[in-house]
């Protein structure tokens, strides 16, 4: 008996990632298409076992995905009744690779051409890819088996080691591995770093009662370098019998040009310096902007292209598009003649365009009504970006000087905006890079007054510990991942606890240190910074056209790691890490409680378990008393885990407050103050009172040289 065939409906069947994503093409496309979402990967390697088959060529088993069973059957059927199914996952390998899968559950002949992509959620953008479809990608299928299947290799084959050596949890990869290494690096060069003194020399000159600040430079044609107060007061003193004479002058005027538009790294570094975003938060909210959101007057569309990209490559129609809106907005001024184009760095993938707003004429005010707080300060970062890079020079006036005391050389500069550019939309300040007004005019063989000379004493400063920002620059420099993998990367460190924040900065823990000394001493070829580079190569290789055989990267790897493991297996000792001992007796038997850490954070914990299973939660409480009612303030975690100060005795006393109170009272009006921190002024206390603002700067921050 023949099986009956599906009733055809007529229609397409399009299945994308994300629910989000489906509603915005749905609308584009109309009622002819179904668009479906797989809600990501569908199929993969099974979490219980190693899923890959070392004697037979690496070959992979897949399952489908726990939960996934319904979604998939609901598919199959809307397949059979489908005329044509499009495959539109993420334009990259992981979206290639979901497409394969689907493709081979569905029953989807590999010669189809069903896999459609689109770098931007748009109309013309969506359209314009079901004109065009092309097969699956098999290159690129293959480079996302490769890397899924080494990753696999080293955390199944290595992460049981830690587990019965060390801890049960932990885990090592191929990627992560070789990040938390540069961390342990970067901390035992702070260990290691002695402090050298060193001293500056400032000279408060005047002209017509206007002050010029000059920086001591030279003595003898050669670079000052001063190491001591007692050769420091000896220069000041022969600065003081001479007269500071003007020897040279120069007024020019200086071109700024504008920052390339974003790539995946430059984003996370922008968003983290300028809004205080993580990286995941980051590609979070970029997610959101690129799927689509309903904004008031334009219906659903996607705002920016897609997201994860290392190019800053822009289309020719971008490029007019942004460059006619400047024109009409700003003036033909500040528009450049013909569209800039940004060269991108060596050995990237240059799949997609840079991050850019899909409609330019979305500006951050007509979004402003639809999107969230958070969404419209990264699409406001985004969208000024990618104007400012069409638009002309920022023009500055400098000039400078340069004066002579007997054998001391001293320079001194200013500069103004003579045409602002750019900088009308985006704003940055280059390393190093002052910003103060133009110096009086000065004539040659002019003698300035003196009125002040400002001898200053420094220490060198050891190197600075990694926020996520200058960690993802640092990633994408050493060649350490993909646009893809450098959220994931730090996620995985800051869940292991391997490494913690402090403020901004990456701080590596105990835990982490020692399985960093376990893997770099037993899997150095893990650990090693350059390798790990040249197999993202390789990785790439086996993308542009099949230029390398996936299983023989895969071979080649394994091989010595094998041998490695075997090592491993023989000569790792187990290590204890002992609990870290409180000052908090157990209420119910007495013993001091150690800290444990759990799915929520930290507690405390008795070590007398399973005899006696008591806990407790961690109170940390502030120095100071509360302002309102004298009891004791405490650290509390907001429900998104921002943590604040808040009064012990709530809820009869709702004193909160965001930064941490002190016990000194405010020396001006009497009000609480609480601890701030600044990058220009360190740490410090400020009154709460608004109408005081009273400020006390407990520590002053020193400039590294």
């Amino acid at each position: 008996m023949e099986a009956k065939t599906a009733k055809k409906t007529g229609k397409k069947l399009v299945i994308v990632e994300s629910p989000a994503k489906a509603k915005t093409i749905g609308k584009y496309l109309g009622k002819n298409y179904i668009v479906e979402a797989s809600m990501g990967h569908v199929r993969d390697l099974p979490k219980s076992q190693l899923g890959v088959d070392v004697e037979d060529n690496f070959n992979p088993k897949y399952i489908t995905i726990r939960g996934k069973g319904d979604l998939l059957d609901k598919l199959k059927k809307l397949a059979k009744k489908s005329d044509k199914v499009y495959l539109a996952t993420d334009p990259d390998r992981e979206g290639e690779a979901i497409s394969w899968h689907l493709a081979n559950i569905l029953k989807i002949d590999e010669d189809d051409k069903c896999r459609i992509e689109f770098n931007e959620v748009t109309k013309n953008a969506v359209k314009n890819s079901i004109k065009n479809p092309r097969t699956v990608n098999k290159n690129l299928v293959n480079a996302q088996q490769a890397r899924r299947i080494l990753d696999r290799l080293v955390g199944y084959e290595i992460s049981p080691l830690l587990w019965r050596n060390i801890k049960w949890g932990l885990s090592a990869g191929r990627v992560q591995s070789a990040a938390l290494k540069l961390i342990c690096d970067r901390e035992e060069e702070i260990k290691k770093f002695v402090p050298e003194e060193y001293w500056t020399i400032d000279c408060i000159l005047s002209k017509s009662n206007k002050k010029i600040t000059t920086k001591l430079t030279a003595y003898k044609g050669k670079k000052v370098v001063i190491n001591d107060e007692k050769t420091t007061n000896e220069i000041v003193e022969a600065l003081r019998n001479n007269d500071f004479i003007v020897t040279k002058t120069k007024t020019a005027e200086k071109s700024k040009s504008p920052l390339p538009p974003f790539t995946t790294s430059t984003l996370q570094q922008e968003a983290s310096k300028k809004l205080n975003f993580t990286t995941k938060k980051t590609m979070s909210l970029a997610q959101q902007l690129y799927e689509g959101i309903d904004i008031k007057g334009h219906g659903i569309v996607g705002l920016i292209t897609y997201m994860r990209t290392d190019s800053v490559r822009i289309s020719d129609e971008a490029s007019s598009s942004v460059l006619e809106f400047i024109r009409g907005k700003y003036g033909d001024d500040y528009a450049v003649q013909n569209a800039r184009v940004f060269k991108g760095k060596k050995n990237i993938q240059d799949a997609h365009e840079a991050i850019r707003p899909t409609y330019i004429d979305i500006t951050p005010e007509v979004a402003k009504e639809t999107l969230s707080r958070d969404q419209l300060k990264l699409y406001t970062l985004i969208w000024n970006r990618f104007v400012a890079c069409q638009m002309s020079n920022c023009i500055l006036n400098t000039n400078s000087i340069e004066i002579t005391n007997g054998d001391y050389k001293l320079k001194a500069s200013g500069s103004t905006i003579k045409f602002e550019g750019f900088m009308k939309v985006y704003e940055y300040v280059a390393d190093g890079e002052e910003q103060h007004g133009l110096l009086p005019v000065i004539n040659e063989n002019e003698v300035l007054k003196c009125i002040d000379i400002e001898p200053k004493q420094h220490f060198t400063q050891p190197p600075a510990r990694y926020t996520e920002a200058s960690f993802v620059k640092l990633l994408e420099e050493k060649g350490i991942g993909r646009p893809s993998t450098y959220v994931p990367t730090i996620s995985t460190l800051l869940d292991r606890r391997y490494i913690e924040r402090d403020r901004k900065n990456l701080l590596v823990t105990e835990l982490g240190n020692i399985v960093n000394d376990i893997v770099s001493k037993f899997f150095k070829q893990i650990v090693d910074i350059d390798f790990t580079a040249s197999m993202e190569g390789k990785l790439d290789s086996i993308e542009e056209e099949g230029k390398e055989e996936w299983t023989k990267i895969v071979h080649d790897f394994f091989t010595p790691l094998k041998k490695d493991i075997d090592i491993a297996e023989k000569e790792m000792s187990k290590i204890i890490i002992e609990d870290k001992v409180s000052d908090v007796p157990c209420d119910k038997c007495g013993r001091m409680m150690v800290i444990k850490h759990g799915r929520f954070g930290d507690f405390l914990a008795c070590p007398g378990y399973p005899d006696c299973q008591n806990t407790k939660a961690i109170v940390i409480e502030a120095e100071a008393p509360c302002p309102k009612c004298g009891g004791k303030v405490v650290v509390k975690r907001s429900k998104r885990g921002k943590k604040f100060f808040g009064c012990s005795n709530y809820p009869k006393c709702d004193f909160v407050s965001w930064n941490e109170p002190v016990k000194d009272k405010c020396p001006e009006c009497g009000s609480y103050m609480v601890k701030k921190y600044s990058k220009s002024l360190g740490n410090y206390v400020e009154c709460t009172n608004s109408e005081c603002k009273h400020r006390e700067v407990k520590e002053q921050k020193d400039v590294q040289e």
